[in-house]
């Protein structure tokens, strides 16, 4: 089978850097697709219908090609956090992730129109953050840019600071779980 042309529907550089220390080939191309908000979906089908939605958009314009799309989501209880709107946000959101253990969840979706296939998936991780203080927020977040990150933070970025424990996939706290993905791929033509 010849090698099929693969594309990434992801602003993220974390997904990017992720495929590319794996090996893998890739265009990137993003969708200019809204991202769907909580409403009456758990976190994992909100994450795998954004995935969804921006693999399809980018897919409709290049039938040929096999493409990705992905979106992370942190969830707490029935709490969903996505990106925080502005710096208070973000301190909000990690003063209530302080102490706790919750849940980070991707979402994916692999199309490839011309053959008429899909496969949506999902993984799970969870962190417990360390107690964190006022201080320690602030700090935290002047390290990093945490407005474009699920939860307001970036575990790659100083991570050390606020996480105490990570149980499942780090790589999918980074924004895409690499392995699940990487084992996908050769399914749908794509050399890994």
């Amino acid at each position: 089978m010849s090698r099929r042309r693969f594309i990434l529907a992801s602003a993220s550089p974390r997904r990017s850097e992720l495929l590319r220390s794996a090996g893998v080939e890739f265009d990137l191309l993003t969708s200019d697709v809204e991202e769907v908000e909580g409403g009456h979906l758990v976190g994992r089908e909100l994450a795998q219908l954004n995935a969804y939605r921006k693999s399809r958009a980018v897919a409709k314009k290049h039938p040929n090609a096999v493409v990705l799309g992905a979106d992370t989501v942190v969830c707490l209880g029935a709490r969903i956090f996505g990106k925080p709107r502005d710096m208070r946000g973000a301190r909000a959101m990690l003063r209530e992730l302080s102490g706790e253990t919750h849940e980070v969840v991707s979402g994916c979706c692999l199309i490839h129109v011309d053959s008429n296939r899909y496969e949506i998936f999902y993984e799970s991780t969870l962190v417990t953050f360390r107690q964190l203080g006022r201080k320690q927020i602030q700090d935290y977040l002047e390290s990093i840019q945490p407005l474009d990150k699920a939860g307001a933070y970036a575990i790659q970025d100083h991570g050390e600071a606020i996480v105490e424990s990570v149980h499942g996939s780090l790589t999918n706290v980074v924004g895409l779980p690499l392995a699940a993905v990487l084992r996908r791929l050769p399914e749908f033509g794509v050399r890994v």
